[in-house]
C-alpha cells in the first residue's frame, strides 16, 4: 500500500515526561472522602500525557476519540461572558481559545503523525479510534490511520451533517465533517442494538399498506434500524442548554452515539484533544471510566467546572510537568470569605458554611473548597459553577469540618482563567 512522506516525517511516538497530581474533585460531595478515582482529566501536551500514560495504559483503552486542530489556519476565541445577546458577537466577551494555525501541511502532520501512533499503542486489542476532521486534513489522515492500523481496520467513514449560516457565494457550503473509524483488530466491540433508531414513519407506512414493500424482505419495524455512516446532529451553537463557550465544541448526542457503540459500561474511554469536555461528560453519564486531556489551560477548566456540574463520579486533575496553571498569589491577605459553623448538622455530619464576599462574587467564574487541606493534593468536597447563561455564582458552599491538624483552603477560578487558593485561618473556624 502507498504511504504518505514528507520531509520532516519521523518514526518519533514518545517523549520521557511526568504527571503529577493537583486535585481530587467530588462533584456535589460525592464518595468524600474515602472514594479513590479513576477518571482523570489531565493538563498538558498530549504527545508528553500520552508517552506518560504508555507504562500503565498500553493496550488498555478500549474507546478513544479525537478531535484535534483541523488545519483551519484560524484562530478561536473562547466565550467567557454570560448573558449576552446571541445575535450580537460583537459584543461578546471573548479570551484566546486556541489556534489551530500552522506554517504549512507538514507541519500540521509532524504534530498528527506521532499523537495517532501513541493512540494505536494506548488502545486495547478490541479497541477502536474515532479520528475527527473536516475536509481540510482529512485526506491526510486516513493515509496515515491506514499506515498505523492497516487499510483493512478501517470501520467507517462517518458523514456528519448540521446546518449553519456561511459566507461561502461562490461554492457549495460546506456543512459536513468527517469522522474515520479504525479497529485495532477484527475482534472489536460495535453494539449495534445501543445505537439503532426508529424507522421513519414514511417507511413504517409503506411496509404496512403493501405486502411487497421492500421486495420481499419485512424489517423488525419495532426493533428500529442501524443508523447509515451519515449522521444529522444540529451544532452546539442550536443547543443552548450544552453550550459552554469554549470554541468548536461538538453536541453530546454525536457523543452518545459513539460511546454506546464502540464501548460497554465500564470500558476506559479517551478524549487526548477534550476541549470542552463533551466526551468525559458522556461518558460518565453512561457509566464509562474516562481520561481526558488538553494541552490549554482554559479547555481542562470548562471540562472540570463541566464535570462538576454532573452528579457524576469523583475523578484527578492532574498536570504534566511542563504545564503550569496560571496561579496569582496576591489575594491572601484580602477578606473573600465569611465563615461560620452552623447550629445544625448538614446530611447528619458537623459541617463549616463558607460565603463569599459579596464584592468578589462578579470576578469568580468557579470556586471549590477542601475541608481538610494537606498542602499537597487539594480534595474539593463542593463547588460552584458560575451559570452558563445570567445570574451570579452561589456565593455559598457547604463542607464538612475536617480535622483541626489541616486548615481548610478555598480555591478560586476568576473569570480571566487565573486560580488561586485561599486558606482561612483557624480563628475564623
Amino acid at each position: 500500500m502507498p504511504t504518505l512522506t514528507w520531509s520532516t516525517k519521523t518514526q518519533t511516538d514518545s517523549v520521557q515526561a511526568e504527571i503529577i497530581p493537583d486535585s481530587v474533585v467530588f462533584p456535589q460531595g460525592n464518595g468524600y472522602p474515602a472514594t479513590r478515582p479513576e477518571n482523570r482529566l489531565i493538563l498538558g501536551d498530549n504527545l508528553a500525557v500520552m508517552s506518560a500514560l504508555i507504562p500503565e495504559f498500553q493496550g488498555g483503552i478500549d474507546l478513544i476519540y479525537a478531535d484535534p486542530p483541523f488545519f483551519t489556519n484560524r484562530r478561536y476565541p473562547a466565550r467567557v461572558g454570560r448573558g449576552e445577546d446571541s445575535r450580537r458577537p460583537q459584543d461578546w466577551e471573548l479570551v484566546e481559545g486556541y489556534p489551530d494555525h500552522w506554517p504549512d501541511i507538514e507541519s500540521y502532520l509532524d504534530m498528527l503523525y506521532p499523537r495517532l501512533n501513541l493512540m494505536y499503542q494506548l488502545l486495547s486489542p478490541s479497541g477502536t479510534l474515532y479520528l475527527h476532521l473536516d475536509w481540510h486534513a482529512n485526506h491526510y489522515a486516513r493515509l496515515l490511520l491506514d499506515e498505523i492500523f492497516g487499510p483493512d481496520r478501517l470501520l467507517n467513514e462517518i458523514v456528519w451533517v448540521y446546518h449553519g449560516p456561511s459566507p461561502i457565494r461562490s461554492a457549495f457550503n460546506r456543512k459536513h465533517d468527517i469522522i474515520l473509524s479504525y479497529t485495532k483488530s477484527s475482534n472489536y466491540t460495535f453494539n449495534v442494538d445501543a445505537v439503532r433508531q426508529p424507522y421513519n414513519p414514511n417507511t413504517i407506512k409503506t411496509f404496512e399498506s403493501s405486502p411487497k414493500a421492500g421486495f420481499g424482505k419485512v424489517p423488525n419495524l419495532k426493533r428500529g434500524k442501524v443508523p447509515e455512516d451519515w449522521w444529522y446532529f444540529p451544532v452546539v451553537a442550536r443547543l443552548h442548554n450544552e453550550r459552554t463557550g469554549y470554541p468548536t465544541q461538538k453536541p453530546e448526542a454525536l457523543m452518545e452515539r459513539i460511546i454506546l457503540a464502540s464501548s460497554n459500561p465500564g470500558d476506559l474511554v479517551a478524549d487526548f484533544f477534550c476541549g470542552s469536555g463533551t466526551t468525559p461528560s458522556v461518558a460518565a453519564r453512561l457509566d464509562r471510566r474516562f481520561i481526558a486531556n488538553d494541552g490549554n489551560w482554559r479547555a481542562v477548566h470548562t471540562t472540570r467546572a463541566r464535570l462538576a456540574e454532573l452528579p457524576g463520579p469523583p475523578f484527578r486533575l492532574l498536570r504534566e510537568t511542563k504545564a503550569q496553571i496560571p496561579f496569582v498569589q496576591d489575594l491572601k491577605n484580602k477578606s473573600m470569605l465569611d465563615v461560620s459553623r452552623d447550629s445544625q448538622e448538614y446530611k447528619d455530619i458537623p459541617h463549616w458554611k463558607l460565603t463569599l464576599n459579596a464584592t468578589k462574587r462578579d470576578e469568580i467564574d468557579y470556586w471549590e473548597a477542601d475541608p481538610a487541606w494537606d498542602g499537597k493534593e487539594f480534595h474539593s468536597a463542593a463547588q460552584n459553577i458560575r451559570p452558563k447563561k445570567k445570574g451570579r455564582i452561589s456565593s455559598q458552599i457547604i463542607i464538612p469540618t475536617g480535622p483541626h491538624d489541616h486548615p481548610v483552603c478555598t480555591r478560586f477560578v476568576f473569570v480571566n482563567g487565573e486560580q488561586t487558593n485561599f486558606i482561612v485561618k483557624e480563628t475564623q473556624l
